[in-house]
């Protein structure tokens, strides 16, 4: 007859050690869980930069669809407080969604401009420049022109947080020698762009974090 005490205690064995097992992989998990994690944080404060302070000549709110709202609002907030008498905006030449009052697609520039009424600033002291620019580094461009013509000695470029260090790294190549102090105030991430500890788990996070640090690596190797 078998010894089904034996049996029974062989089956206990097998499942505590299961059970191990299945414990250590989850403490593994965990362990590399917490490490992606403050990897992913680090990475993306890594990306947020500010400079300067003072008051300046203008803002410059930078193009970017998906987080034009958080910008516009954070540049009105910058006027509010007396940074700048003027908000310059830049214009990407894309398209927002279909509006029901307007019967068209808006440009998202005008969206901008349309947030930062409501938040507060006259449109006398709204200006865009132009043409149209596809990149940070066109943007500046056509910023240096603007500044240029209207006399400008001082600028305070307001980009989405995770872009806010190419921008800044963009602006002062771009107006090298010029005489136009660059400042840089970039909106914190929570509003429209994920916040640093929790951007990997939104997809918009992959873009604005990984795509951001391509980006940059692409800029320093093609416009130092």
């Amino acid at each position: 007859m078998p010894d089904e005490g034996g049996a029974g205690k062989s089956r206990a064995t097998k499942n505590g050690a299961k059970k191990k097992g299945a414990a250590r992989w989850l403490g593994y998990a965990g362990a590399a869980l917490a490490v992606w994690s403050v990897l992913a944080w680090g990475a993306a404060r890594a990306l947020i930069v500010e400079a300067g302070g003072g008051r300046a000549d203008a803002l410059v709110l930078l193009a970017g669809s998906s987080t034009y709202r958080e910008r516009a609002r954070h540049a009105a907030r910058l006027y509010a407080e007396g940074r700048a008498p003027l908000v310059i905006l830049t214009d990407d030449g894309l398209r927002g969604g279909w509006s029901a009052a307007e019967q068209r697609n808006p440009l998202f520039v005008e969206r901008a401009a349309e947030e930062l009424r409501r938040e507060g600033v006259p449109a006398e002291r709204i200006a865009s420049v132009a043409p149209t620019a596809s990149s940070t580094y066109e943007e500046a461009l056509r910023v240096r022109e603007f500044a240029a013509a209207r006399g400008l000695r001082s600028i305070v470029v307001v980009p989405a947080a995770y872009q806010s260090r190419r921008a800044l790294w963009t602006f002062t190549r771009v107006f090298r020698a010029s005489g136009v102090r660059i400042d840089l105030d970039a909106p914190p991430p929570g509003e429209q762009t994920p916040r640093p500890a929790l951007w990997w788990l939104q997809p918009l996070g992959w873009q604005l974090v990984p795509g951001e640090y391509a980006k940059l690596a692409y800029y320093v190797l093609h416009y130092r």
